[in-house]
């Protein structure tokens, strides 16, 4: 049975109160749940003050981005021992706003994801179709280029040490979301690419739904049988929604 990981992706937003206020209700919120993993990824800045605030609870927290180089001359990169440095479990490769506003290629991710698992973090891969190619019929061949930069890269094991986001790129902060069975056809192929290099990294690989996911659809969302959490985006910034969402992942654990 694979456990439920509940992600937040902040993005670009919020002050340094902000983000203690929103941990702390956090914290309260998820007090007592057992059976579902919970992570924040709030902006850099903010590592410092989510480790102190985290420190000796169950919620990891985790980074939007990794540098795919050690260090060195990369003005403006974190690496990912420095996040590591700062406690962090996660970090988020591959974001759709990554590879469209930064040109982040299949190659640049997978070398950011190889250097998150080099440094013990659980790289979170988001893979993803526009609305245009998903019209165009080109969902699966989308999302399998995007887990391919992976494969080619470090071979299926290296999906033994992270966790797939889909996050379809019509959905992400538009309120639109796939239906269940829209979400869940995608997983099963994801699951399914993975499968033919490993059936075992297959079964236990976390798959992650994210794209406007929301108290009112989280529960039908994480209750179908691929779909193992979400990646959350806006209802992230608002605790009691957020906790919501990680109770539809408790009670579907």
């Amino acid at each position: 049975m694979r456990r439920p990981l509940i992600a937040g992706n902040w993005k670009m937003n919020g002050t340094k109160a902000d983000a203690a206020e929103l941990v702390r209700g956090i914290v309260a919120g998820v007090s007592g749940m057992q059976k579902t993993d919970v992570a924040v990824c709030p902006p850099f800045p903010y590592l410092y003050l989510v480790e102190e605030l985290l420190q000796g609870t169950a919620i990891g927290w985790g980074s939007q981005d990794v540098s795919c180089e050690d260090g060195g001359a990369f003005t403006g990169q974190v690496s990912a021992a420095m996040l590591k440095d700062f406690g962090c479990r996660y970090a988020i490769v591959g974001h759709s706003e990554r590879r469209q506003l930064n040109g982040e290629t299949d190659g640049v991710i997978a070398r950011k994801y190889a250097q998150a698992v080099a440094n013990g973090l659980v790289p979170i891969l988001c893979v993803g179709e526009t609305l245009e190619e998903r019209e165009q019929g080109k969902t699966e061949e989308v999302v399998a280029k995007h887990i391919d930069g992976v494969l080619n890269l470090e071979g299926v094991d290296a999906y033994a040490h992270g966790v797939v986001a889909y996050e379809p790129v019509w959905a992400i902060g538009t309120g639109v979301t796939a239906t269940p069975a829209q979400a869940q056809e995608v997983h099963a192929f994801l699951r399914e690419r993975i499968a033919k290099k490993s059936k075992e990294i297959a079964k236990g690989l976390r798959i992650l739904y994210g794209g406007s996911m929301k108290p009112g659809n989280a529960a039908e969302l994480i209750g179908q049988p691929d779909i193992d959490g979400g990646l959350i985006g806006g209802a992230s910034l608002n605790a009691a929604d957020f906790v919501a969402i990680c109770q539809a992942g408790e009670d579907n654990a």
